[in-house]
């Protein structure tokens, strides 16, 4: 029989050990390099490892949406944080837009989503705006390669679908805020953005889809996004999703047409 003290000890030598163990067995994320980026993915690990897509965040409103009406141009605008962030029923009144954006995304987390958030929702037109949270590693390294074999299969998917496309150019982004903006703007090399934004534009041309500009509406006369226009230097504020309103509709019309 062990003394009350040894049992005491034993005790707390197996909740040790249980514990150890349990550290060990934990998931971690690879560090990037980048203190904010390694932080927001480790918040994220939950995530990644249960509902990678995201699929519960739009289950309850797609089971609402009724089927579209006769003649209706239905619009899905996919993305990341910056659709996630933008109030369509404020910017484009009375038109029947749906925000199927997500905060953090990757494009290979909406091509998880791609046929519940998109396919079975019977839009007319698909607008994408997507990829910078690809280059900056958020759901790990992509060659600008992958990107662009995500987007292909958007566009192949749609397509075959009977939905028209719009890709719009990622935008630029500047490091004049804060440190989170520093960092925001070394993760994403103005080099990588614009030679995704130049792929966009070709695939767009060859394949028969609209190319959607941000960039240059956006872009300041040092490559960054113009100041007045982001509070934090990668999302656009009320007066950069003014500016970028007009050429939506316009994008839209043109692929409508």
């Amino acid at each position: 029989m062990i003394p009350s003290r040894g049992l005491t000890y034993f005790i707390a030598y197996l909740l040790f050990t249980v514990e150890a163990i349990a550290q060990q067995a934990a998931p971690s994320m690879p560090s990037s390099g980048f203190p904010g980026l390694d932080q927001y993915r480790s918040s994220r690990i939950a995530i990644y490892t249960d509902d990678f897509g995201e699929l519960s965040r739009y289950r309850e409103a797609n089971a609402a949406l009724a089927a579209p009406k006769a003649n209706e141009n239905r619009v899905i605008f996919l993305g990341d944080s910056i659709t996630d962030y933008w109030k369509l029923v404020d910017y484009f009144p009375g038109k029947p837009y749906i925000n199927r954006g997500i905060d953090g995304q990757t494009t290979s987390q909406m091509l998880v989503r791609f046929r519940q958030d998109v396919i079975n929702l019977h839009p007319k037109l698909l607008v994408v705006l997507a990829g910078t949270n690809d280059v900056a590693g958020v759901t790990g390294r992509a060659r600008n390669e992958d990107i662009e074999a995500n987007y292909a299969t958007m566009a192949e998917l749609a397509r075959l679908n009977g939905i028209r496309v719009v890709f719009a150019s990622l935008l630029p982004v500047n490091n004049t805020s804060s440190e989170d903006a520093k960092e925001s703007f070394a993760l994403r090399p103005r080099e990588r953005l614009m030679a995704i934004n130049r792929w966009l534009k070709d695939y767009c041309g060859t394949n028969g889809l609209v190319y959607l500009d941000y960039y240059s509406a956006l872009v300041d006369e040092k490559g960054m996004l113009k100041k007045e226009l982001s509070d934090d230097g990668l999302h656009p504020n009320a007066a950069g999703y003014k500016r970028m309103t007009p050429l939506a509709d316009d994008a839209i019309a043109r692929a409508l047409k």
